[in-house]
């Protein structure tokens, strides 16, 4: 037997690790999914309210996301895909203002009409580039603020990357925010009743094809050698494999493989990678007619408000209305030690700046999640730090978030990542027909 058609592990069960076990599970190749949380989808997996499921950091899909909506149809749950067109705002100088389409850009009363018109040209002409190429020579900053103008940039612009990137904004590259125009749409698609539902499906189709998932284990070690294969360590056994994918971030990765070379490993660890802050209210009433709310006004403790109600009806969650308050910060910042009191008790004070009838009282209940590396910080040089698939290690493969730039995250591309990596690994196997 082939070295490379033995049994495949797979570090991590969120899109990339499940869709990846799966396409290798149809195809009758031996995998089993390891993963340190207790339930499947990574950064979108979802937790219970009512009888839906509520994902833990805000998601939804865009109509250009044809590899999930292509495997969520494949897994037959084409009728619970929706779409909407919620409204998309910006907060300026304490008003909200509607920002999504060529018209609201029209109605921006914030900027003067020039320069309204400045920038819904300047949008257009990102929509129509099919390639990030030519804006890895320069930054988000020097391009928006040249072509769109300084007070667009200074309104509009600059508050978000501030507020998502603190000190990196100013370096933050062009070809990181033209996929941010490019590759979006105005309509955007959710799975009644959470994600989760898409996962869940995932795992059983695994385990169907012969595929294992080990939940509540996270790999602390693995060992290699060149004619036998890899031993995977968990703290509650040990394993044999024959090819070996880490989904995991790559600092987690790097750590727990023995062997990898010292070069390699300089060479491709780009520490630039922010954490997510997530705190999710159960309301009473409705904060406001936007679904997506970005903070522009400074002061705030959060740069993203998202009503998940104003995307999904607030029945499928018991008549509540969701919120989530969303941050990417430092994997050092003080926000991720403290206490859920104080946190919504600050909180609550600026969604007052936001709703001034908001109350306390209107808080019916509280979830906060926090997950590391959520957000690739993508400065000049990422590209030249992006890992290749195989490692020195021979069936050793890396798939991460950071190699689907110039996206950086997402569960599309992951999931056409891992159709990618699955129709390779087969073609080793010989098995790709």
């Amino acid at each position: 037997m082939r070295e490379d058609t033995g049994p495949v592990a797979i570090l991590g069960a969120g899109a990339l690790g499940l869709t990846l076990a799966y396409r290798l599970a149809q195809r009758g190749i031996s995998c089993t999914v390891f993963e340190q949380g207790n339930e499947p989808g990574g950064l979108a997996a979802g937790f219970r309210i009512s009888d839906s499921y509520l994902e833990k950091f805000y998601h939804h899909l865009f109509g250009t996301d044809r590899a999930a909506i292509a495997l969520i149809q494949e897994l037959g749950l084409g009728d619970r895909l929706t779409w909407q067109a919620p409204i998309s705002a910006v907060l300026h100088e304490g008003k909200i203002w509607e920002l999504d389409s060529p018209a609201s850009v029209l109605r921006f009363g914030a900027l003067p009409l020039f320069d309204r018109l400045r920038m819904g040209a300047a949008i257009a002409y990102l929509k129509l580039q099919h390639h990030h190429q030519p804006f890895e020579t320069t930054t988000a900053k020097a391009w928006l603020s040249r072509w769109m103008g300084n007070r667009a940039y200074e309104v509009v612009w600059e508050p978000l990357l501030r507020a998502k990137f603190g000190s990196y904004a100013d370096e933050i590259l062009m070809s990181w925010m033209w996929a941010r125009f490019s590759c979006r749409t105005t309509k955007l698609g959710y799975l009644r009743g959470g994600f989760q539902h898409f996962y869940d499906r995932l795992v059983e189709r695994i385990e169907q094809f012969g595929g294992s998932l080990r939940f509540g284990e996270a790999v602390n070690r693995i060992t290699s050698s060149s004619s036998q294969g890899f031993e995977v360590y968990t703290a509650v056994r040990s394993a044999h494999f024959a090819r070996v994918v880490s989904t995991a971030p790559l600092a987690r990765t790097m750590h727990i493989v023995e062997g990898l070379p010292e070069e390699f490993v300089e060479r491709y660890s780009w520490n630039k990678a922010f954490g997510a802050h997530c705190v999710i209210l159960e309301l009473a009433h409705s904060l406001m007619p936007a679904y997506w709310l970005c903070i522009n006004d400074p002061g705030f403790p959060f740069l993203a408000v998202v009503e998940h109600t104003r995307l999904m009806p607030r029945s499928d969650y018991a008549g509540k209305h969701l919120l989530y308050l969303g941050n990417y910060l430092p994997h050092d910042h003080p926000l991720f030690n403290r206490s859920e009191q104080d946190i919504v008790a600050e909180f609550s004070a600026a969604l007052k700046s936001i709703n001034p009838r908001f109350e306390s009282s209107w808080i019916l209940g509280v979830h906060t999640f926090q997950a590391p590396y959520a957000q690739p910080i993508v400065t000049p040089g990422y590209a030249a730090h992006i890992p290749p698939h195989e490692t020195p290690i021979p069936r050793l493969y890396l798939a991460n978030m950071f190699q689907v730039y110039p996206q950086d995250r997402g569960q599309n591309y992951s999931i056409a990542l891992a159709n990618s990596l699955a129709r390779r690994l087969l073609a080793t196997s010989g098995n790709e027909g």
